[in-house]
C-alpha cells in the first residue's frame, strides 16, 4: 500500500514588521538626549521614556546604544545633506554647484547639535570606544563618497582634472571647515554671519584653482 505523502512544511512566519513611526520617535529622542547629556550621560531607559516607547522597543529597533548613536548621526547628516544635494545637475555651473553644497555642509556642521556631537566624540571617554569609527562611517564617509561621485561626473564632463576623487573630496570638506569650525568647537569666539559666505567662496575658489581644467 502506497504511502500518502506528507504535506510540505510551512515556512516560518516572518517576525512582526518594525513600526517606522516608533523608530523615528526613538531617533529624535536619542538626538535630543545625546546632545543634552552626552553619550555616557544617557541610558536606553531614558531614551525609551523620552520617545514614549518601551526599552524592549528601543533594543528591537537599534540593538544597542552605540548603534543608536550611529543611526542618530546618520539621520542628522541625511536630513541636512540628502542624497538629492549630490545629484548631477549638469546644467548648473560648477562653481555655483560647489557653493550650494558648501553652504549646506557648513550649515550642518555649525549647528549647535553638530558641535555638541563633535565635542562628545573628542572627549576622553571616547578614546577607546568604537563610536568615533561608527560616526565616521555614518557621517563624513557617506558625504565624502557622494561628493566624490559628483566629482567623477564633472571630470567626465571635462570640467575638472581630478586623478584621485576620494582625496579631492576629503580636501574640499576640510577647506570648508577651516578655522571657523575650529573656533565653534573650541567656543573661543563668535563667528560673524557675514564672514561665512566669503570663507566658503574662498574655499571653493581654492579648490577650483587646484582641480578645474585649464
Amino acid at each position: 500500500m502506497s504511502r500518502i505523502p506528507a504535506p510540505p512544511a510551512k515556512a516560518s512566519a516572518p517576525g512582526r514588521p518594525k513600526d517606522l513611526g516608533k523608530g523615528a520617535a526613538i531617533l529624535e529622542a536619542a538626538k535630543r538626549m545625546f546632545i543634552t547629556h552626552g553619550f555616557d550621560g544617557v541610558s536606553m531607559d531614558q531614551i525609551a521614556a523620552e520617545a514614549s516607547v518601551s526599552k524592549l522597543t528601543v533594543y528591537s529597533h537599534f540593538g544597542d546604544k552605540e548603534t543608536l548613536f550611529a543611526a542618530a548621526v546618520k539621520s542628522h547628516c541625511e536630513l541636512a545633506l540628502p542624497d538629492a544635494l549630490f545629484a548631477e545637475l549638469p546644467d548648473m555651473p560648477l562653481r555655483e554647484r560647489l557653493l550650494e553644497i558648501a553652504r549646506a555642509f557648513f550649515t550642518m556642521i555649525s549647528a549647535p547639535a553638530a558641535i555638541a556631537g563633535h565635542r562628545i566624540l573628542c572627549s576622553p571617554q571616547m578614546a577607546n570606544s568604537q563610536l568615533p569609527q561608527m560616526f565616521w562611517e555614518a557621517g563624513p564617509k557617506r558625504i565624502q563618497s557622494a561628493f566624490a561621485e559628483l566629482l567623477v561626473r564633472r571630470v567626465d564632463a571635462g570640467e575638472l582634472d581630478v586623478s584621485d576623487p576620494a582625496l579631492a573630496s576629503a580636501q574640499f570638506f576640510a577647506l570648508l571647515k577651516g578655522e571657523p569650525h575650529a573656533q565653534l568647537v573650541f567656543g573661543c569666539c563668535a563667528i560673524r554671519e557675514d564672514g561665512i559666505e566669503p570663507h566658503l567662496a574662498a574655499a571653493v575658489d581654492m579648490f577650483l584653482r587646484a582641480y578645474a581644467t585649464r
